[in-house]
């Protein structure tokens, strides 16, 4: 992996810190129906942060996730300047088997091993905080061996595979390397084909708006890649994201709840980022827009958020996010430094040592 010093930090910041925005606005309403919402908050729906887990701004589960994503990545940079090469899917898992440990949680696999934990968020106390972590995600993290596409763990294509792997794409050194590292990611927890396809999907999306793609044609890219036939069982995952295109090119259909919940709740995998394409396509050119169409449905409101703010965050950079959403926002400052040295790393420093440790 190689990671291109010259990408502009805003579009690291925005998509990074756009995915928590998103993820926080939905964190209120996640298991509320879209007239629930709107009988709550007035027919717009919810349009600012709102008391989550004891706060406005709360982050949850698929932010500390995504954390622990681009953790991982900087911890294989030092590897691979320390040793000469670094094994990425195996540094996900670990990173992951340490948010389990922030969860209260404990695993079988020989790599859980909390006494020689190190680096820097394992030290952050506020990720030591229970979010509604997914059930697959704990299970699988709690086995013995770490799951894969050849070691299936469960049957579970829910979102927690794919909300959790934007720092993929922007660090992949190519679109195809996003799609196969994104799909590895999510097998981790998530076995079922729609669980990590819809993960390699959006990496790749990531990776090919970074390079300077309109969302359209990286999505129609990312399509090429997924429906390639060594890809078994992608077909649910394909229909998913073409029926959300459909969609959005459809002149006679104003972008609303309604048209969400055709596509889905957003609770699995290829709904959930399907929602959030059609989302980013109806307001390409506006963040509060797109992400509050993301968050106002009857379904997995922090989610479709999450990955809609990631999406929006990284075209538009980081000024088009609401100042007053990124005061608020819990664990900015974190957020914030993580995508800086996404952007530029520099494995030589002592500080940079401590903080994303080879071993």
């Amino acid at each position: 992996m190689a990671i291109n010093n010259n990408q502009n930090l805003s579009k690291f910041a925005g998509c990074l810190l756009g995915g928590a925005v998103g993820d926080a606005l939905g964190a209120p309403v996640e298991f509320k129906t879209t007239d629930a919402i709107r009988d709550f908050y007035g027919p717009e729906g919810i349009t600012d942060y709102d008391h989550a887990f004891g706060r406005r701004g709360a982050i949850t589960d698929d932010t500390q996730m995504t954390l622990f994503t681009a953790e991982a990545l900087l911890r294989s940079v030092t590897q691979r300047h320390l040793l000469g090469e670094s094994d990425q899917v195996a540094e996900l898992h670990r990173a992951y088997l340490r948010w389990l440990h922030t969860q209260n949680h404990r695993s079988k696999s020989p790599y859980f091993q909390p006494e020689s934990f190190n680096g820097w968020l394992i030290g952050i106390k506020d990720l030591y905080s229970s979010r509604a972590p997914g059930l697959t995600c704990l299970s699988a993290l709690s086995a013995r061996e770490m799951g894969s596409v050849a070691n299936p763990l469960n049957n579970s294509k829910g979102c927690g595979g794919v909300m959790r792997v934007a720092p993929i794409g922007l660090v992949a050194t190519s679109p195809a390397e996003a799609f196969q590292l994104g799909v590895a990611a999510a097998a981790i927890t998530h076995s079922h084909p729609s669980g990590y396809f819809s993960a390699g999907c959006l990496a790749a999306i990531i990776r090919l708006l970074l390079d300077g793609h309109a969302l359209e044609a990286a999505i129609l890219a990312a399509l090429e890649l997924l429906e390639r036939p060594e890809n078994r069982d992608h077909q649910e995952c394909a229909r998913s994201i073409r029926q959300a295109l459909g969609f959005w090119r459809d002149e006679a259909l104003a972008p609303s709840p309604r048209v969400l919940e055709w596509i889905g709740g957003g609770w699995v995998g290829e709904e959930a980022l399907a929602i959030s394409l059609y989302c980013a396509l109806s307001a390409p050119d506006d963040f509060s827009r797109a992400v509050l169409l993301a968050v106002n449905h009857s379904g997995d409101s922090d989610s479709t958020g999450a990955i809609t703010g990631n999406i929006l965050g990284l075209i538009l950079g980081l000024q088009a996010i609401p100042a007053r959403w990124l005061t608020q926002l819990e664990l900015r400052t974190v957020i914030d430094t993580l995508a800086a040295d996404l952007a530029d790393p520099d494995p030589t420093t002592p500080e940079w040592l401590r903080k994303y440790p080879a071993h």
